[in-house]
């Protein structure tokens, strides 16, 4: 039985920074923005965005009734939660409408929880093949105004419909999978922003991903000839390269031009949104699909998930017929072309809001926010949702 990624779809809120004027404001050389670590765009949430809503805005284009009737698990992947109790996935359960008879969890390591939540989803399908497991991915990025790590910020979400017999990417057995306790990267509770030991945790993604990569190839036999290209987790869009760069040697002249060159499509879509982290890797995936026009059924995709803390995998998928029937080409395009750019002083007042801590009560104006799921507000602690749709 095959299982894999039947239908996925991704979800930026409306604004945006240009990297080249916040470079200029912290004095910093445009280029180390737009060519040291590659971004050209990043993506900011307002008020009335967070995890919960971006996941939902993220699944409910994608959903049609039949789905929402065979959804009977919701994996909700995440490292900036709401709550440190309840899953951010019964909120999305609600919002979308799903079945009450459904097992709904939120998953966490780092950026890897997605990539978590589809092992998951694997297993269950396996179990249930009638079922159809959704997996979300959704984050924001906060690592605080003035920091060195400022320019990998971002937010977003991707959702993945994971279903027996699928329509984009069936899932390959194989996969390689490694974990070491790193502190590169973490959050502790009491902080709404994260610590990163920026020259550590490069180090580290790269060495996990050569150590994955060699057990992969253990176990499956296959070599980067046997790729059409390879989609990496992006905090930054020069990550993925530096890892890649150090196996493109194993192979021929031609398939490194190949898999560099799909490699730079798979970036395009973060360059413009920033680090979503636990949706990066699949948004990547996205971006190739959507931009690279050549790639054709049966051919291998390698995924390369990093959650920092630390845990890397490694696995694949072969492109199904008719692949390209399921993507939100245009849909994704008119989001791009319908967002709308901010100053950077914009985007220092927006950055600065935040809901109250105290368990007073705050009611947000989602006029001004385009999406169809928001945050409304909050009373006695609660956070208040709104589908303008229902």
């Amino acid at each position: 039985m095959k299982i894999g990624i039947d239908k996925m779809n991704f979800y930026a809120p409306h604004l945006f920074v240009d990297m080249n004027k916040l470079a200029v404001a912290r004095n910093v050389d445009p280029d180390k923005f737009t060519i040291g670590i590659g971004q050209d765009k990043m993506a900011i949430a307002p008020i009335t965005q967070d995890s919960v809503t971006l996941a939902a805005n993220a699944a409910l284009d994608m959903l049609n009734e039949e789905d929402k009737k065979q959804i009977d698990f919701v994996i909700f992947g995440t490292e900036t939660g709401v709550d440190s109790s309840k899953s951010a996935g019964v909120y999305v359960h609600e919002l979308l409408g799903l079945k009450p008879q459904t097992r709904t969890v939120e998953v966490k390591q780092a950026c890897f929880g997605a990539t978590a939540g589809i092992q998951m989803a694997k297993g269950h399908i396996t179990l249930n093949p009638d079922s159809k497991v959704l997996v979300l991915g959704s984050d924001i990025a906060r690592y605080g105004l003035n920091t060195p790590g400022e320019a990998t910020q971002g937010a977003g979400a991707v959702a993945l419909l994971i279903s027996a017999d699928p329509g984009i990417l069936a899932l390959e057995d194989n996969s390689a999978y490694f974990t070491s306790d790193i502190m590169d990267f973490w959050r502790p509770v009491y902080s709404d922003k994260a610590f990163v030991d920026g020259k550590l945790s490069n180090e580290q993604y790269i060495a996990f991903f050569k150590n994955v990569w060699k057990a992969y190839k253990g176990k499956s036999g296959l070599e980067l000839n046997d790729f059409e290209a390879i989609c990496f987790h992006l905090p930054y869009t020069k990550m993925g390269y530096k890892a890649l760069k150090t196996v493109l040697e194993e192979a021929s002249e031609e398939v490194q031009e190949r898999l560099l060159a799909n490699y730079k499509e798979s970036t395009q879509y973060n360059r413009n949104i920033g680090n979503i982290y636990t949706g990066s890797l699949y948004l990547s995936l996205i971006s190739l699909l959507e931009r690279q026009t050549d790639l054709e059924p049966g051919a291998r995709i390698g995924l390369y998930s990093y959650g920092s803390g630390a845990v890397g995998e490694f696995f694949t998928g072969i492109l199904q017929d008719g692949f390209r029937k399921q993507l939100a080409t245009e849909h994704h395009q008119k989001l791009f072309d319908a967002r709308k750019e901010v100053s950077v002083a914009e985007y220092e007042a927006i950055f600065e809001k935040t809901l109250p801590s105290d368990g007073s009560k705050m009611e947000l104006d989602i006029e001004e926010d385009p999406s169809t799921i928001c945050l409304s507000g909050i009373t006695e602690d609660k956070r208040q949702y709104v589908n303008k749709a229902k």
